[in-house]
Formats: C-alpha cells, sequence, structure tokens
C-alpha cells in the first residue's frame, strides 16, 4: 500500500515539474503524427504516377508510415526520460521478435505474403480474381489480407498467406476473358447449318470480340437425344470489369442463339422417356375394363 502511495505521489510531482516539457513532448507526438500521415499519403499519390498498380502503392505507403510512427514512438520514450526503458526494449528485441513471431507466426506469414504479393502484382486493382474457390473483385490489399468483393456483394478479407499458397486465377490481367456454353439439336436437323447461324448471331453480339479473338463453335457431342454444339466467345474486360456486365453480355448471346435458332426451323429437343410395360396386353385391357366398371 505504501509503495503504491509512494508511486502515486512521484506520478504527480514528475507531472507538476515537468508540465512544460510534457506539453512540448505532446506537441511533437501530434505533430509527428500528422506527419508521418501525411508524408504516407504523398508517398501513395507518387508511387500512384509511376506503377500502374495501385495495390502496390497502397502497401508501400502503409509500410512507410508504419517505420515513421515507431520512430515517433521511440523518440517520446526517449524524451520522458525513459531511454533505459527503451534501450532495455531494443536489447530485448531480438527475443521479442522470436516469441511473437512464434506465437503469432500467422500473422507473420500474411504480412511477408502481402509484401510478396504487393511488389510481384499477380492482380491489380479491380482485377476479377478465382483463388481457393472465392471468386470476386480486388478492392484492397493491407499488411495482412486481401479485400475481395464477391459477384454478390460480399466483401471477404482473404488472408494474404491463402492467396500465395494456392492456385490464383486472374480473369482480367490481360483484357481478355472466355465464356463458353452448350446447345442441343435436334438429329434430322443440319448441325452446318445450326454452326453458321450461331456465327452470325453471335458476331451481332455487341461487346463479342471478332479477328483474333473470334468465336469458336463445334460439335461437342452426339448424345442420346441431341446433337450438342459447344459455343465458345471471348469479351475485351477492359472495357468494363464488372462482372454484371460480362454476365450480361453471356445472357444476350445465349438468348440470341435460342432466338434464332428457334426462328429459322431447327428443334431444341428436351429429354425423351421411354415407358414400357411388361404386362400382357389381354390383362391391361381386363385391367382398364375393370376400372372403367367401378
Amino acid at each position: 500500500m505504501e509503495k503504491t502511495i509512494q508511486f502515486y505521489n512521484d506520478i504527480i510531482h514528475y507531472f507538476q515539474t515537468n508540465y512544460i516539457n510534457l506539453a512540448f513532448i505532446l506537441l511533437f507526438v501530434i505533430i509527428g503524427f500528422i506527419l508521418s500521415n501525411f508524408i504516407q499519403s504523398r508517398v501513395k499519390l507518387r508511387l500512384i504516377k509511376k506503377s500502374p498498380n495501385h495495390i502496390t502503392a497502397n502497401f508501400t505507403s502503409q509500410i512507410v508510415g508504419f517505420i515513421l510512427k515507431s520512430i515517433i514512438v521511440f523518440t517520446t520514450l526517449y524524451l520522458l526520460g525513459l531511454s533505459s526503458f527503451t534501450n532495455k526494449l531494443l536489447a530485448g528485441a531480438g527475443l521479442l521478435t522470436f516469441v511473437i513471431g512464434f506465437a503469432l507466426k500467422d500473422i507473420g506469414e500474411n504480412f511477408l505474403a502481402g509484401i510478396i504479393l504487393a511488389f510481384k502484382s499477380p492482380f491489380r486493382l479491380d482485377d476479377l480474381i478465382e483463388v481457393n474457390n472465392i471468386t470476386g473483385h480486388v478492392k484492397d490489399i493491407s499488411i495482412r489480407e486481401t479485400l475481395i468483393k464477391t459477384p454478390d456483394g460480399k466483401d471477404v478479407f482473404l488472408p494474404n498467406a491463402i492467396i500465395l499458397k494456392n492456385p490464383l486465377y486472374n480473369y482480367t490481367i490481360d483484357g481478355f476473358l472466355r465464356y463458353e456454353f452448350t446447345v442441343g439439336i435436334a438429329y434430322e436437323n443440319n448441325p452446318t447449318e445450326a454452326i453458321k447461324l450461331i456465327i452470325e448471331t453471335i458476331n451481332n453480339v455487341e461487346g463479342v470480340l471478332k479477328d483474333d479473338k473470334k468465336p469458336i463453335i463445334a460439335i461437342e457431342e452426339l448424345a442420346t437425344n441431341t446433337i450438342n454444339i459447344n459455343v465458345k466467345f471471348w469479351i475485351d474486360t477492359f472495357k468494363s470489369k464488372k462482372r454484371s456486365v460480362h454476365n450480361s453480355i453471356r445472357s444476350q448471346v445465349m438468348n440470341n442463339v435460342i432466338e434464332a435458332l428457334v426462328a429459322n426451323g431447327f428443334s431444341l429437343p428436351a429429354s425423351i422417356v421411354e415407358l414400357k410395360n411388361y404386362e400382357p396386353y389381354g390383362n391391361l385391357k381386363l385391367n382398364v375394363e375393370q376400372q372403367k366398371n367401378k
């Protein structure tokens, strides 16, 4: 109890005799954090102008801000007369780093993965990616996780280590994305004429690429009831990176193909179910008459 009272009195005495220094130290901390935030934002803007990938600029600016704020904290401890504490803290940094690294290995792993992703740049802002069965647009990358916006509006905070360890599919990095679907026609129809009609129909849809990335239509399978035709076409994702736009083009292509086939007399058969009755005809006729009599 006496030690507690003595400690309280020492604190009061320290503030009474050093209030001017404390005011300057507080001012130093405030100005230091404001300047560090300003420098961080300037570094981000400068890197954005020089680098096409905004994710790298954002991640690098975060590291710069963290280093500057750490310097301010250690300087503040020194100004408060806690230099011995600061020296002990720095002296034990090696052991402390080992202990924290072992206890928080996942955080350290995600941090290192974030550095690799930021400078390797496998994706850019608003790129459509798929990793670990999660598909969405990249919205931000931080020291620990990457923010992905799924097509159904969910915000997924994916740890950086998962992205680095698993196969990453980037659907928009080169500006091209391919869609495909299969349509079936009846065997009495001419598949060559159907393919010509599908090509003409797809080429008239706005957003579908031609020339080097022209549509590819070919017979995929001779199924039991239908001739299945596979349709492949490309779109330019640089014009719009919104998944809804991509899906609308795909839907328009499928709708136009179906309309064109039906309008030109092609049959789109459904599955055929065959029913067999193994009961003798006489017994079947007798059962029908009995049902009528009832």
